[in-house]
């Protein structure tokens, strides 16, 4: 019997589960963390308070489990970066987050080299991705010690390693995707060929030991949390999907043990590394998803998330919103956009711009899915979704009505850290299959289309044009 520690370091709090073996959740506790958000677009984690999070979280949960871990796992943010001592472990920069937008004049200086970039990695050229941001922290935050994504400091201060994963590794703009091996000439773009950088683990590979939850335990099963994400949701043959909805939403789909290069600007990347066999995706990203409902709380019109659907009219009664909040990502990919409403009136009241938010979520993922289906040669069948925001009625049903496909909500709130855990099984248990150390499911609740082809065809098509002219 596997017991794992799966802890989901996220933009928003870290979260640690204890799961046994059957997939049953002994304990669980999450510690809130806060990014800062500057002005110029800058968006800052302290990375002390990060790693305090994970200590906290991790140890309050297998204390409140009252079992001995036998393996502890990461599911990390991806793209978030800063500079470390190496010898010290000591933070020399702060956390530069995935939504940071100063790295853009970075990339500005590399548009000539986007689309070698993109055949080589599979992304597109943005500030998004960590070598660009690892770039602009040599530039001007500090040239001392290692620069690395979070994962690789979080897992270096608890195990002493200096490690990351194939699918972190692969969101980095410096990796060759076919090899998922770090490319020198990339490096070299990005000024990074001189780096220390951390050695390349597949996901099912244990990375270490450690001690800081107590007794002994490996680490392994590293991933980053929208791909253990869709381990979760055994998005595992070529087309199935998922959206997680968090700080952003995010939207993968399997593509196989073939890299697609997308010609409908969505990023390609490593799923997962497992059973010696490298599984790729598609994703998309909505910059602002949770981020943008608590923007809805800054200005008053609700007091939490719980009370959208309380809140929200029964139509929007006209009014349009591009919630670009922190810009728009795929597949426009304008950092410099900026949220609009549109078709206001004197009768427009709080209620209606609530509901037009949570519609402007979900025509970015339809839109999101559009291009999906365009790359995948076929639309997807339907849609399984994750996080916080997926107890928004109103929310699902506008995901539904806009993709045109059922929409089936995971029966957990904890679908990354459950995706690393069964990861994290297969790196202690090699003779498991993937396929058998997820845990089986079944949809909460199941959203289908209720808005006619013509309505939603209508709205998506006033929808675009707005978010087409702000990029």
């Amino acid at each position: 019997m596997t017991t794992v520690l799966a802890i989901d370091q996220g933009t928003s709090g870290t979260k640690a589960v204890v799961v046994d073996e059957s997939g049953e959740i002994l304990a669980l506790s999450e510690v809130a963390v806060r990014p800062t958000y500057l002005s110029g677009g800058g968006v800052e984690q302290d990375p002390e308070a990060l790693l305090d999070s994970v200590l906290r979280a991790g140890r309050t949960a297998v204390a409140e489990a009252g079992a001995e871990v036998d393996i502890v796992t990461l599911a990390n943010q991806g793209e978030t970066v800063l500079a470390w001592d190496p010898d010290t472990g000591a933070a020399l920069s702060p956390m530069i987050v995935w939504q940071d937008r100063r790295a853009e004049s970075v990339c500005a200086e590399l548009r000539d080299h986007a689309e070698d970039i993109a055949r080589r990695t599979g992304l597109v050229l943005d500030p998004y991705f960590s070598a660009p941001k690892q770039a602009w922290i040599r530039r001007t935050l500090t040239r001392e010690g290692v620069v690395t994504t979070s994962d690789s400091w979080l897992l270096h201060r608890l195990t002493g390693e200096f490690v990351t994963d194939a699918s972190t590794a692969s969101r980095s703009l410096a990796v060759d995707l076919d090899s998922a091996a770090w490319d020198p000439e990339l490096l070299d773009l990005f000024g990074l060929a001189d780096e220390r950088l951390p050695r390349i683990l597949a996901s099912d590979d244990v990375a270490g030991t450690t001690t800081a939850f107590g007794g002994s335990a490996a680490v392994g099963g590293l991933i980053v949390d929208q791909q253990a994400a869709l381990v979760a949701q055994r998005c595992l043959q070529p087309g199935e999907a998922k959206c997680t909805f968090g700080t952003g939403a995010f939207l993968l789909a399997n593509t196989g043990t073939e890299a697609v290069r997308s010609t409908a600007g969505l990023s390609s990347s490593v799923a997962w590394q497992q059973g010696g066999q490298t599984s790729y995706c598609l994703d998309g990203q909505v910059y602002t998803a949770a981020s943008a409902v608590r923007w809805l709380e800054k200005l008053t019109f609700i007091d939490t998330a719980a009370d959208l659907d309380r809140v929200a009219a029964d139509d929007a009664d006209g009014v349009l919103c591009v919630p670009a909040l922190a810009g728009l990502a795929a597949p426009w990919w304008r950092p410099d956009a900026t949220a609009t409403f549109t078709g206001m009136t004197l009768s427009t009241g709080s209620e209606h711009l609530v509901r037009a938010v949570l519609e402007g979520i979900a025509a970015q993922v339809a839109e999101l899915a559009r291009a999906m289906s365009a790359d995948l040669g076929s639309p997807l069948q339907r849609l399984r979704v994750d996080g916080g925001l997926t107890r928004s009625r109103v929310l699902m049903q506008a995901v539904a009505d806009l993709m045109r496909v059922p929409v089936d909500v995971y029966p957990s709130q904890h679908a990354t850290p459950l995706g690393a855990a069964a990861l994290a099984r297969c790196a202690a248990d090699p003779s498991l299959t993937l396929d058998e150390a997820i845990v089986l499911w079944s949809p909460s609740q199941t959203y289908e289309p209720q808005w006619s082809d013509d309505r939603a065809a209508e709205f998506s098509g006033r929808w675009r044009a707005v978010a087409e002219s702000l990029s």
